[in-house]
């Protein structure tokens, strides 16, 4: 004997409306409702004797797939096959539609055979379940509209799981892939940075890409990689540093040209002298006089200033191709101050310099720098040449700057600044033959050094070329 047999009919009556499933009983044959539980009744909001006379169409939606009809051809299919599940929205006493998942099952009573049939309200759950395919499709259309690739991979770097942008960026058969395959580089990256991705058999690109791990749930864990195709701007940094390669290589080329000249106008004079000396000594050498040794004395003397000026050349050109360097602005201008003076009396202009007294620390190159100085101060000479004598100064000074950082100013007095705002694009030029190349490679050295090059007008007249560059802190002796 089991325990079910202790159990008497109103036992089993009592476990029936203790269920929270909803359950109507119908005649087989009839489809007329004979029994209801409690569930069923308390979200119809009849009672049994209420319930038993009702036809589909009062307790169902007025739609046409809850008509009559379709009501009994889904019973009937119970009855003929044992079971039948649909979609069913009844209409509770107060109105309310109450969408179910209702099953129903042919049972075999002792009186008669019925249609037991057991729904539960699913109105919540379909309208989270919509929201759940509603949020799966905008995701699904976010993800495949990103212009970053996603891919997760297992431990041995596999591909678990890619996006529909990253099959655009890296070919359809990246799912399921070695993804170390598509990596030109070695291996996957870690953490973040660049690496070239492709294809087998493809033309690699340039991506930036992040790695960081995850762990959603059970069925997708491992490595979850975010990359976007940055080539163009890996291009556009290459041709940069190109440029930026062309411009030194520029610029140290007009500072040589510029002590090209300087050489032949300075040695010229004093080998000139040194040899009309040395020619007027040997003249008078038969004769015996005293001269002879002060000619071959002031020879030896110009020769020397010859190899000095050389000297100081070879210092300057020495400097070329050193790399950035802490020194004083101040320095700078001192070392170009011989070669401004020498274009300043061909010009029978004045140059006055203003130094100030502290130094001013920055970090550089000093032949670039030294050449942006010679530009503008060699600008300024020729600007001031043709004026009358008296206006024919040019002023060059440093200080230190209300905003913490070294500037440079050549101030002449000749007609102002000059009316394009686009002085330093490499296309504007005052002179006659010019090219205006000297302001753009200006405007592009001090923007390299992380400063700024201006221009403005003069007190009274004229203009002021200036640069800034920032100050450096001194270095730890």
């Amino acid at each position: 004997m089991t325990a079910a047999d202790d159990l008497v009919p109103t036992d089993f009556q009592e476990l029936t409306q203790a269920l929270k499933y909803c359950v109507l009983l119908h005649d087989a044959r009839t489809f007329e409702i004979l029994w209801a539980n409690r569930a069923a009744c308390d979200l119809l909001g009849w009672t049994v004797d209420e319930l038993r006379p009702l036809k589909a169409p009062d307790m169902s939606k007025n739609a046409r797939q809850y008509s009559r009809e379709l009501g009994h051809r889904w019973l009937r299919g119970a009855v003929d096959n044992g079971v039948g599940a649909t979609e069913w929205c009844y209409r509770s006493k107060s109105g309310e539609e109450i969408l179910t998942e209702a099953i129903a099952i042919r049972v075999e009573l002792a009186t008669r055979t019925a249609i037991m049939v057991q729904f539960r309200d699913i109105a919540e759950e379909k309208a989270v379940r919509r929201d759940l395919v509603r949020t799966e499709h905008r995701l699904r259309a976010f993800l495949s509209e990103l212009a970053e690739g996603i891919v997760v991979l297992d431990d041995s770097d596999r591909v678990v799981f890619a996006s529909e942008s990253a099959l655009r960026l890296l070919g359809e058969h990246l799912r399921g892939a070695d993804f170390t395959a598509y990596c030109r580089d070695g291996a996957v990256p870690a953490r973040e940075g660049r690496c070239r991705l492709a294809a087998p058999g493809h033309e690699p690109r340039w991506y930036a890409a992040t790695c960081q791990r995850i762990d959603i749930e059970s069925d997708l864990r491992g490595r979850m990689l975010l990359f976007y195709d940055i080539t163009d701007r890996v291009l556009a940094e290459e041709r940069h540093r190109r440029d930026t390669q062309r411009l030194d290589h520029l610029a140290r080329y007009n500072a040589m040209g510029d002590m090209a000249m300087a050489i032949a106008h300075e040695v010229s004079q004093p080998l000139a002298a040194a040899y009309n000396f040395v020619e007027g000594a040997r003249g008078r050498l038969a004769t015996g006089d005293e001269s002879v040794a002060w000619g071959l004395d002031n020879a030896a003397r110009q020769i020397d200033r010859a190899r000095r000026i050389l000297g100081s050349l070879r210092q300057y050109v020495g400097r070329l191709e050193q790399s950035e360097q802490l020194t004083d602005l101040n320095a700078i201008v001192r070392d170009c101050a011989y070669f401004i003076e020498l274009r300043a009396r061909e010009a029978a202009v004045t140059v006055a310099i203003d130094l100030t007294d502290a130094p001013l620390p920055v970090r550089c190159e000093n032949v670039l720098i030294g050449q942006v100085v010679m530009n503008l101060a060699f600008n300024a000479v020729e600007e001031t040449a043709g004026l009358p004598e008296q206006e024919r100064r040019v002023e060059i000074a440093t200080r230190l700057a209300e905003d913490g950082s070294a500037e440079l100013a050549v101030r002449d007095r000749g007609h102002g600044p000059p009316p394009d705002e686009r002085v330093f694009d490499g296309g504007f030029t005052s002179k006659e033959n010019g090219s205006g190349i000297g302001l753009a490679l200006s405007q592009r050295i001090v923007t390299r050094h992380g400063g700024r090059i201006g221009v403005g007008p003069n007190q009274p007249c004229g203009a002021v070329f200036s640069f800034r560059l920032p100050l450096a802190e001194p270095e730890n002796r």
